[in-house]
């Protein structure tokens, strides 16, 4: 099993390049393999949208730095180039599909094919709001943008045709590393976002919930993967865990490809001791 870290964004300096750089060196020290950045272009002072992740509805990191994942992810990937670069999630409706594409390829591109697009619909009405993207129909225009990107990836003239994007005979240079794109992990908690995943993703981020929950998501999407004639089995599952041994092994047992986990240390040597501890008595064990 990989292990990836979620930086600790509620108490560390995350926009600073010296801890920058030494969190994406120390992350590859400690034998994970993975760091994966989160996106939110705006927060809003208020909001009354639910945020589906915790009891009391409210994002717990409210006032946090979060830079641009992608340009935060490239600084990581100069620093340190053994290191896979994930975003966790990017909220792909918010995006010009176009815009992303480039984006994203040029970053695998430079880093050797290291990028993990995870994406999701989003659930900040609010935000989308204040960037003027429609809220309504986030689902189907996530999948639009995830076939469409792919053929500006894949194509040496791409062309494509749906209700929310449409372009005939572009170039879209530099393509990714893989001839077949950057691999992009569909998250979510819901059950659409499980068929989205099994008809498209090339990984799935279940989200929320206990086991319960992962194994009625897990099923709905290869589900959609059989109806779509596609392989379960080749769709790579990565979820959030809490950071200890029993966690770990119960995702292996359960065939989970990638754990994430998290650390609320606001240094990087008080990240190190604690995830050190981590890494002995976890990583070690089961990478």
């Amino acid at each position: 099993m990989k292990f990836g870290l979620i930086p600790p964004y509620q108490v560390a300096p995350v926009e600073d390049p010296e801890y920058a750089a030494g969190l994406a060196r120390l992350t590859v020290e400690l034998g994970f393999e993975s760091v994966w950045a989160a996106e939110h272009v705006v927060m809003p002072a208020a909001y009354a949208s639910t945020y589906p992740y915790a009891k009391s509805g409210r994002m717990p990191i409210p006032d946090a730095p979060l830079p641009d994942p992608l340009l935060w992810l490239t600084w990581l990937g100069a620093a340190s180039p053994e290191l896979v670069l994930g975003t966790y999630v990017v909220i792909l409706p918010q995006h010009n599909p176009l815009v992303l594409a480039k984006a994203a390829a040029t970053l695998d591109r430079l880093s050797g094919g290291r990028l993990r697009l995870g994406v999701g619909i989003g659930w900040l009405r609010e935000e989308s709001e204040a960037l003027g993207t429609p809220f309504e129909k986030r689902g189907k225009r996530a999948d639009e943008f995830i076939p469409a990107m792919r053929a500006l990836w894949r194509d040496p003239v791409a062309s494509f045709e749906g209700e929310h994007v449409r372009f005939q005979e572009v170039k879209c240079s530099p393509h990714p590393v893989r001839e077949e794109g950057v691999p992009i992990l569909v998250g979510g908690h819901s059950a659409a976002a499980a068929r989205r995943a099994g008809r498209l993703g090339d990984g799935f981020i279940p989200l929320g919930g206990g086991a319960e929950a992962l194994a009625a998501l897990r099923k709905t999407m290869e589900e959609a993967a059989r109806e779509a004639g596609r392989d379960p089995a080749a769709i790579e599952i990565t979820r959030p865990g809490a950071p200890d041994l029993d966690t770990a092994r119960a995702y292996q047992d359960a065939g989970i490809a990638r754990m994430l986990v998290g650390c609320g240390e606001a240094d990087l040597e008080g990240l190190k001791r604690t995830l050190g501890a981590f890494s002995d008595a976890v990583v070690a064990k089961l990478a």
